[in-house]
């Protein structure tokens, strides 16, 4: 799958696709970016309007917790 649509695609399966073409074909989110000739920010900026970031650590995009999710809300 050619991700240079990434603008465009259905956002559900985004981060499934950015995932496995980061863990089967690249050492990291350079490499993917380098490799499918796509703007790097422009990609982050697209996940994080999804709700995920970057972790270099496990070179994977992953959900970005809401602070209700880590706990940090108050009850109410």
């Amino acid at each position: 799958m050619k991700l240079s649509s990434f603008q465009t695609m259905d956002p559900l399966l985004l981060p499934g696709l950015v995932n496995t073409a980061l863990r089967n074909d690249c050492d990291d989110l350079d490499d993917l970016v380098r490799t499918h000739d796509i703007a790097r920010d422009a990609l982050e900026e697209r996940m994080t309007s999804l709700g995920y970031r970057y972790v270099a650590a496990s070179n994977q995009f992953r959900p970005v917790l809401r602070d209700a999710e880590k706990g940090d809300a108050e009850p109410g």
